[in-house]
C-alpha cells in the first residue's frame, strides 16, 4: 500500500526519524517560558543545558540519543528489504512494529522502567533484524 507515493514502511521511517525530536521536546517541556537563571531552556548552549538536567529530563535526552543511534540500522534494513523484494505487507507490518516498540521504549525510558525498557529495546532490535531478512 502506498500513501502519497510512499509505502507504509517508508512512512514508518519518517516517523522513526521524528522520534528523536519528540524526545528533545519532552526533555525541554515546560522550560521555554522560564529565564536561563531560573533553569529555563538555554538555546545558546542547549547541549550543556541538557547535560545539567536530571530525572526524567535527562532520561528523555538519553532516549533522544538512543533514538538517533537506532535510526541508521532501521533505515538501512527498510531500504534493503525494499530492494530485495520483500513482501510489502510483511515489511509494512514489521516497520510499524519497530516504530511502536520504539515509542514504548521512549515512554519506558522517560518513566525510569529500566528492565522493561531493555526488554523492549531487544524486541525492537529483533524486529529490525526481521526487517533486514524480510
Amino acid at each position: 500500500m502506498k500513501i502519497a507515493g510512499l509505502t507504509l514502511a517508508y512512512w514508518a521511517v519518517l516517523v522513526a526519524a521524528l522520534l528523536p525530536i519528540v524526545c528533545a521536546g519532552i526533555a525541554k517541556w515546560g522550560t521555554f517560558g522560564k529565564s536561563r537563571r531560573e533553569g529555563g531552556f538555554d538555546n545558546h548552549e542547549p547541549r550543556a543545558w541538557l547535560s545539567r538536567q536530571s530525572g526524567w529530563r535527562l532520561r528523555a535526552n538519553g532516549a533522544q540519543s538512543n533514538s538517533f543511534e537506532a535510526l541508521p540500522f532501521f533505515i538501512g534494513a527498510v531500504l534493503i528489504a525494499h530492494q530485495s523484494g520483500a513482501l510489502q505487507s510483511r515489511l509494512d507490518l514489521l516497520a510499524w512494529a519497530f516504530v511502536l516498540l520504539r515509542v514504548g521504549y521512549i515512554a519506558l525510558y522517560v518513566s525510569d522502567r529500566a528492565a522493561a525498557r531493555s526488554l523492549v529495546w531487544v524486541s525492537a532490535l529483533a524486529v529490525n533484524i526481521g526487517i533486514l531478512f524480510a
